[in-house]
């Protein structure tokens, strides 16, 4: 659950929402200064980027699916009795990974999705456990460093587990390069701009439906009101990145420069259950949940022209 605390009120948003709302800003990323997913300039062409781009989707809008059964019977803070945070949740490593391992289970007939999922997984990971991570592949949420704030704990589990999701990884690739019409999907050109676009749209995700985005500074406000950068975002090729700067504008526009998207200004719903402070600790948590419809907020991002 991601959990903001704003004037007063508490902002929660569902792990499984989060996810869907990145699978909206991917099914809108590309224009003429930017690439569709799947339609990224590489040596070996793709032969159907359409059907690339629709998987690339799929993994992003469900990169978070591992969380379906905690979101219906979640851990109860101590703390309000409502949801734990997810820094909260993620404390215990082995339940975390596990969680990525149901996940990485439900797509049996979609392999690159399964490879998408994992490498966020991976480089989420990597951020804590390996000693030179990739740049290019750091996380909006370690743009500014700390990644142990997220992840906790030793090492080892850490890299047992990414040394698994490696093996996995093997067999799906194996598994498309045995297809000629998608050999060219885990082509390095082609592979490595999704693999930054899946991390890129859950950042501004995880920035519009919470406060764990380290802004450019001052502290974290959340829900969509800090400054924040997007580094190493691909526009019509790997080796072509660029930095997005993201700026509030108030009531809850927000400029994106440059701007990534198909639609300006593109409209955005964010699901969310706000509660008033302060608030009693709910007895019977499950029939106040559902009790509590959620709340549509709307944004709207536009470009700097």
């Amino acid at each position: 659950m991601l959990k903001t605390t704003q004037a007063n009120k508490l902002w929660m948003v569902s792990q499984p929402d989060h996810s869907q709302l990145a699978g909206y800003f991917a099914a809108h990323w590309g224009n003429g200064a930017f690439a569709q997913p799947g339609s990224f300039a590489t040596p070996v062409p793709v032969v159907d980027p359409a059907r690339l781009r629709d998987e690339a989707v799929l993994a992003i809008a469900e990169h978070d699916d591992g969380w379906w059964e905690w979101e219906a019977i979640p851990d109860l803070s101590v703390d309000d009795g409502f949801p734990a945070s997810l820094s909260e949740v993620l404390k215990n490593q082995q339940a975390g990974m596990d969680r990525w391992r149901n996940g990485l289970r439900r797509f049996p007939r979609n392999p690159m999705v399964n490879l998408l999922i994992s490498s966020h997984a991976y480089a989420l990971y990597a951020a804590r456990a390996l000693a030179q991570p990739d740049p290019a592949f750091t996380h909006p949420l370690f743009w500014k460093g700390a990644p142990e704030k997220l992840y906790p704990g030793t090492v080892e589990g850490p890299l047992a587990f990414m040394a698994d999701l490696e093996q996995q990884q093997q067999g799906w690739i194996g598994q498309l390069r045995a297809d000629p019409a998608t050999a060219a999907w885990v082509e390095p050109a082609t592979l490595a701009p999704l693999k930054r676009l899946i991390q890129l749209c859950d950042g501004i995700s995880l920035w519009m439906c919470s406060s764990l985005i380290a802004p450019v500074a001052g502290a974290a406000r959340g829900i969509g009101e800090d400054a924040i950068e997007l580094r190493d975002v691909p526009l019509r090729a790997w080796t072509d990145r660029c930095t997005i700067t993201v700026t509030p504008l108030g009531g809850r526009r927000v400029k994106f420069d440059p701007y990534p998207f198909d639609v300006d200004p593109l409209p955005v719903a964010m699901p969310a259950r706000i509660i008033d402070l302060p608030v009693e600790r709910p007895a019977n948590f499950q029939t106040w949940w559902h009790s509590r419809a959620p709340q549509r907020v709307e944004f709207t991002i536009v470009s700097g022209k």
